[in-house]
C-alpha cells in the first residue's frame, strides 16, 4: 500500500492509502475543535442516527442570514422529517423508464465524444472526455441548455479549497463555499424564472411543483441549493470515480486483466473504487444530544468528522481490506453514504460509470495512464479524487 500511495503522490494524510490504522475508532482533535471517527461500525451508526446527529454543520456557528439562505433546501443539509418528505418527491425522478432512457443517452453522447478525439492514442480522460458527457447528461436532467454546463465547474472551487471544517473555521468555511458560486445561482435562478411559467418534464420543473410538509412550495433559493447540492452526486462524482478506478485498474494489472475477461465484473469493480479510493474520504455531523460512540462520550453541539476513507478500511468489516478486489462481495463500503442520506444519484452514477468503462473497453484493446503526464488533485481534504488524469491507448 506504500507503493500505491508514493506511485501517486497521495500525502500522508491519507493515512489509510497506506494501511495504516488509527489506534481508536474515535478520537478529538483539541486544536480543530473536531471528533474524528474511522472506524466503519461507528461511522455506519453514526450515519444512520438522525435522532442524534444531523449534517447541517451550520447550527454549530453564528451563520448569518444571508449566509444562510445558502444551504436552506440542500438536502445534504437537512435532517428530520421535512428532509424524507422532499427526498421521496424528488426520487420518483430516477424510475426504472428514467434509468432505461439514461443509459441509451450515454451510449449516444459517449460515441459522439469519443469519436471527436479523432483517433488520437493520447488524451485526457477526464477534460477531454468524461467532464462533458457528466455535464451533458445532468444539464438534461435540469433541462437547461448543454452550454450552460461549464458553470457547474464552479463547484469544483470547493474542491480545491485545503480546508475542512472546524470549529476553527467556522463561518469563513461557509463564506468560501458560497461566495464563489453566486453566477452559478444566478444561472440556475433565470431557468427556475423561466420553469415557474412555462414548466417541462425536467428536475427544475418537478422542484418547482415539490410541496413541503406544511404544504407550500420551495423557494427560488431553496430549489437552487437543493440542485447544487445533488450537482455534486449528479454530475462531480461520475468523473471523479472514473479517474480513481483508472488509478486502481493501472496499479492492479492482473485486476485489469480480469474486468476485460469478465464484463460482469464492472459494477462490483466501480464499488471496490468506491471503498478502496473513495472520492469522498469524509463527511460531517454535528451532535444534536450528548451521545457515547465507541465508548467515547461526545457533548451535544459538537462536530464529528466521520473518516470514510478510513471506514473503509476497517479490517471488521472487510476481508483483506487494503487489496484491491474487483469481484469483493458483499462490499459494505461508505462511498455513497448510509441510511437517510444515502447519495440521492448513487443509481445515476452506477449507470453513468458502467456504460463508460464499458465502451472504453470495446473501444480501446489498450487503455491505461500516461506514465509521462501526472495525474492532478483536488486539494480539498474531503475528498481524494483526480480532475485530469492522461491515458494513452498504445
Amino acid at each position: 500500500m506504500q507503493d500505491f500511495a508514493d506511485r501517486w503522490g497521495f500525502g500522508p494524510d491519507k493515512f489509510w492509502l497506506r494501511g495504516e490504522r488509527k489506534k481508536e475508532a474515535v478520537a478529538f482533535d483539541e486544536e480543530n475543535g473536531v471528533w474524528h471517527l474511522y472506524g466503519h461500525p461507528e461511522s455506519a451508526e453514526v450515519l444512520m442516527d438522525t435522532e442524534n446527529f444531523t449534517p447541517d454543520g451550520t447550527k454549530l456557528f453564528e451563520v448569518d442570514e444571508e449566509t444562510a439562505k445558502y444551504f436552506e433546501g440542500d438536502l445534504a443539509q437537512m435532517n428530520g422529517p421535512e428532509h424524507v418528505h422532499l427526498r421521496k418527491q424528488v426520487i420518483r425522478v430516477f424510475n426504472p423508464k428514467f434509468m432505461d432512457d439514461l443509459e441509451r443517452r450515454i451510449v449516444e453522447l459517449c460515441d459522439e465524444l469519443i469519436g471527436r478525439l479523432g483517433g488520437r492514442t493520447r488524451f485526457n480522460l477526464l477534460t477531454d472526455f468524461v467532464d462533458d458527457l457528466s455535464g451533458i447528461v445532468f444539464a438534461e436532467l435540469l433541462g437547461i441548455p448543454a452550454d450552460d454546463r461549464t458553470m457547474f465547474r464552479m463547484v469544483d472551487v470547493n474542491m480545491d479549497q485545503a480546508a475542512m471544517m472546524t470549529t476553527v473555521e467556522g463561518e469563513d468555511y461557509f463564506q468560501k463555499l458560497t461566495v464563489p458560486l453566486q453566477p452559478l445561482r444566478d444561472m440556475l435562478g433565470r431557468h427556475i424564472d423561466d420553469r415557474a411559467d412555462n414548466p417541462r418534464e425536467d428536475l427544475i420543473s418537478l422542484l418547482c411543483r415539490v410541496k413541503k410538509l406544511d404544504g407550500s412550495s420551495m423557494t427560488r433559493d431553496q430549489i437552487i441549493n437543493f440542485v447544487i447540492g445533488i450537482l455534486g452526486a449528479g454530475h462531480l462524482a461520475t468523473p471523479l470515480l472514473i479517474g480513481n478506478t483508472m488509478l486502481c485498474l493501472e496499479s492492479f494489472p492482473e485486476q485489469y486483466e480480469r474486468v476485460r475477461a469478465d464484463r460482469s465484473l464492472v459494477p462490483t469493480m466501480l464499488d471496490e473504487t468506491m471503498r478502496f479510493l473513495s472520492p469522498g474520504n469524509a463527511t460531517y455531523r454535528a451532535t444534536l444530544a450528548d451521545v457515547e460512540v465507541a465508548g467515547q462520550k461526545i457533548p451535544k453541539d459538537q462536530m464529528i468528522r466521520v473518516e470514510l476513507g478510513s471506514a473503509n478500511r476497517d479490517p471488521r468489516a472487510f476481508r483483506d481490506p487494503d487489496s484491491f478486489d474487483v469481484s469483493r462481495s458483499p462490499n459494505p463500503h461508505l462511498g455513497f453514504g448510509r441510511g437517510a442520506h444515502h447519495c440521492i444519484g448513487a443509481q445515476m452514477i452506477k449507470v453513468e460509470t458502467r456504460v463508460v468503462f464499458d465502451l472504453l473497453m470495446d473501444r480501446f484493446p489498450v487503455l491505461r495512464v500516461d506514465p509521462e503526464v501526472p495525474p492532478v488533485y483536488f486539494d480539498s481534504p474531503d475528498f481524494t479524487g483526480v480532475k485530469s488524469v492522461a491515458v494513452r491507448t498504445g
